[in-house]
């Protein structure tokens, strides 16, 4: 009886001694460790559990410990043990606001009992890591995506900016090989189209307009739109030629016709045969002159001086003239004949203060031009500017205007043209007249009226100046204000007194 009794308390101290190591074991895990009993009462948490889910033994998991949600009979670990049945996978749950990952096994208690354990990690960290990550990349998925539509948003744009292009390269080899006609008003319009229907034939063009509205131009732009494009063109300034050097210049010369005239040398009008000559100021050639160019429209051929024998051409004649044709037929100085046949097709250029509209595309044009030419970076053109542009009254008409621009863009000191730039001759007459008071009010609606008779004084300043040579002493006595206010005047709108002395 003795020994057995020896063996009872050995075999309880060996149960205790397991019991001891047992929970030794798992106190010292790092794991999350549970006991569930089958009655679903927590039996065991060791000190990892305690301290990330609380004390909990003594407690029923149904009420206090969900370890999954959702919890099923055919999905309860402790239904599923109690069948005898282990689940090693990794499962991952969340236990109030702490995520596990657990897996469980049947568990055999010293008494006997059946146990649930439960091993669980604490993975709270490695989520939220993988939320923030998943947040990047949502991020960065909508950073992408937006840019993406930007782009694409960009590349339709570029699409139609290239149509854009692409119609308006169109639309200049329309206008044939020309110096660049530029204007979009309706006057224009109708010019061009004009010029389009003419240009094929050979009938003789007359071209009016005041000085500087684009004559030359237009007889470009007629020849280069003719079937005799490839073939010669010259152009004569009948201005600026004596009359005796100009019909032999025109005409040509037989040896011995005059004094130097050692050999027969054919004029323009046999050199371009077959092509366009361009008679530029017309309305200036003399009587004499006039009756020799009346033979050859009327007749198709020449004389050369100091000849007899008429000379076949085929040319086509494209006159101009600034001068009033038929005002100088009624005065007597132009032949009413030669006048008819000149006056075939008459092409009328409307001066630039009847196309305000066209002012703008001309001087961007300029500037284009120009800031190549004197190779400097002008990139914008400020409303200031092109208001004052606006209102000026352009006696001068395009060529003007080139200058004015050529001026301004050649004195910018940056990247941009300040009134400081800008200078205009305000009348060749020295007087203000003409349109020039209608077109200040014509502009109170578009600038304000301290911009526009600050422009009206600037105007005033420069043309007292120019008429004194630049004497600014004797501009200001005329303008009765003091030396010193005018200098702040001079200085205020960008006037230098020295372009305007002669």
């Amino acid at each position: 009886m003795s020994s057995l009794n020896n063996e009872l308390i050995k075999t309880k101290q060996e149960i205790d001694r397991l019991l001891q190591n047992w929970r030794a074991l798992l106190d010292a895990m790092p794991e999350i460790v549970i006991l569930i009993r089958e009655d679903c009462v927590i039996e065991y948490m060791n000190p990892s559990a305690i301290s990330t889910i609380g004390d909990l033994c003594g407690q029923t998991c149904k009420s206090n410990l969900c370890v999954i949600e959702d919890c099923r009979e055919d999905r309860c670990p402790v239904r599923l043990s109690t069948n005898g049945k282990s689940y090693s996978d990794l499962v991952e749950t969340r236990i109030g606001d702490v995520y596990v990952e657990y897996s469980f096994v049947p568990f055999h208690g010293y008494m006997g009992d059946r146990l649930v354990m439960l091993v669980m990690r604490d993975i709270s960290q490695r989520k939220q890591h993988e939320l923030e990550i998943a947040n990047f990349h949502a991020n960065i998925e909508e950073i992408l995506q937006k840019k993406i539509d930007e782009l694409g948003e960009s590349e339709s744009l570029r699409k139609d900016l290239s149509k854009q292009i692409n119609h308006l390269k169109k639309q200049l080899k329309q206008s044939g090989q020309t110096d660049e006609m530029i204007g979009s008003c309706r006057k224009m319009r109708e010019l061009r189209d004009m010029i389009f229907q003419v240009a094929d034939s050979d009938a003789t063009i007359l071209i009016c307009g005041e000085s500087g509205t684009g004559k030359e131009l237009v007889a470009d732009l007629v020849r280069n739109n003719s079937h005799r494009r490839d073939k010669p063109f010259l152009k004569v300034n009948c201005n600026a030629i004596n009359d005796n050097l100009l019909e032999s210049d025109l005409f040509g010369y037989e040896k011995g016709a005059f004094t130097g005239a050692s050999a027969r040398k054919k004029g323009k009008f046999e050199i371009v045969h077959g092509g366009t000559i361009f008679l530029d100021e017309i309305g200036d050639i003399s009587p004499r002159m006039q009756a020799s160019l009346l033979r050859v429209l009327q007749n198709g051929e020449i004389i050369r001086v100091g000849g007899n024998s008429p000379v076949s051409v085929d040319v086509r004649v494209i006159a101009a003239t600034n001068v009033d044709l038929a005002q100088a037929v009624q005065d007597g100085t132009f032949r009413l004949d030669l006048y008819y046949r000149l006056n075939i097709i008459n092409i009328l250029i409307p001066p630039l203060r009847e196309r305000k509209e066209d002012v703008v595309e001309l001087a961007t044009h300029f500037v284009r031009h120009y800031r190549q030419a004197f190779k400097k970076n002008i990139d914008f053109l400020p409303d200031k500017i092109i208001n004052r542009l606006l209102m000026h009254d352009w006696p001068g008409n395009v060529r003007e205007l080139e200058n004015v621009i050529q001026r301004a863009v050649l004195m910018a000191k940056n990247n941009i043209i300040t009134e400081r730039d800008l200078y205009f001759d305000v009348n060749p007459t020295g007087n203000l007249k003409g349109n020039y008071f209608k077109e200040l009010c014509e502009n109170v609606e578009s600038s304000s009226l301290k911009d526009v008779l600050g422009s009206f004084e600037r105007d005033m300043i420069l043309q007292f100046l120019k008429t004194n040579n630049g004497n600014v002493q004797k501009t200001a006595g005329q303008l009765h204000v003091g030396k010193t206010a005018l200098y702040d005047k001079i200085k205020r709108y960008g006037i230098s007194a020295k372009m305007n002395k002669s």
